[in-house]
């Protein structure tokens, strides 16, 4: 399982019975988690959460806040910062998990100015600004919904990033990437993060095992001749990590570019303990 300790302003305090405990900076924040199957750890602490997001019979659901709490607040890490803000669908912008691709992303792209990268289905731009904060030619980030654009750019200018040249795009990402092949136009490093199951600007339908065959093909024709590395993460249930590992390994195979394939699960280590949390996974191609 790969996990990251460098996300200092984040804490996993508990999870179990369906739920998790987490510190974002010093709010206390109690979410549903669906891994969590096992009994808690530390029941004796969950009461100093601040927020408890409660799932409805109907979908969905609804937080309650024992204190007003801001809107929105910031957490850092390492010297970037990014906006925390509590969701209607439970999400707060950040998955801390991903932490592990940040720490991968930065590493590839060392000694890189010369890079350009693709973010697709690039919800908040965590992994946009990641990218762009190693001083890279461009970092490109698409996503289908207007919302989330505006808090990645919210994301860049919170980490003084202002100056790093970054394209947000919303659109539909298989689209923009056939219409980027058409321009010919190439990249050293792709990330994708597809969905279950979603809609596209233009209410297209999206199922991930449908779309994750062309996404890959058309991402490959989108790699430049010197290319870095090739994410994809997702938490689609009923698939394994070797699974997506297996449709990488073959495209990239037919393709004749070699290289490393790693898949593995993504996690949080629960804080004073040698439990992690898994949640979901990622499979990735690199140069080396």
């Amino acid at each position: 399982m790969l996990s990251s300790d460098k996300f200092s302003d984040y804490v996993l305090l508990d999870a179990g019975d369906g739920e998790k405990l987490e510190v974002w900076g010093d709010i206390v924040l109690r979410r549903p988690d669906p891994m969590a199957i096992w009994p808690k750890l530390k029941p004796e602490i969950w009461d100093k959460a601040k927020g408890i997001y409660h799932r409805s019979s109907k979908g969905g659901g609804f937080w309650e806040f024992k204190e007003k709490l801001p809107k929105e607040w910031q957490v850092s890490y390492r010297d970037l910062t990014f906006k925390v803000s509590p969701t209607s669908f439970k999400h707060t912008g950040i998955f801390p998990e991903q932490a592990a691709n940040w720490d991968f992303i930065t590493d590839k792209l060392k000694g890189h100015e010369d890079a350009r990268v693709l973010n697709l289905f690039a919800y908040s731009g965590v992994a946009t600004t990641v990218a762009a904060s190693c001083h890279i030619e461009e970092t490109v980030h698409v996503d289908a919904a207007k919302g989330m654009v505006e808090w990645a750019k919210e994301n860049r200018d919170l980490s003084h990033l202002s100056n790093e040249k970054i394209r947000y795009i919303v659109d539909d990402c298989l689209k923009f990437m056939k219409r980027e092949v058409r321009r010919d136009r190439k990249y050293e490093g792709i990330i994708m993060d597809p969905p279950s199951y979603g809609r596209g600007p233009n209410n297209e339908l999206f199922k991930f095992e449908e779309q994750i065959n062309p996404l890959i093909e058309e991402g490959l024709k989108l790699l430049s001749d010197k290319p870095l590395f090739f994410i994809v993460n997702t938490y689609t249930t009923g698939y394994s990590s070797t699974v997506i590992r297996n449709v990488l390994r073959r495209h990239f195979e037919d393709c004749g570019i070699k290289g490393r394939i790693e898949a593995d699960e993504l996690g949080i280590r629960i804080a004073g303990s040698d439990y992690c949390l898994p949640c979901g996974f990622t499979v990735r191609w690199s140069d080396d």
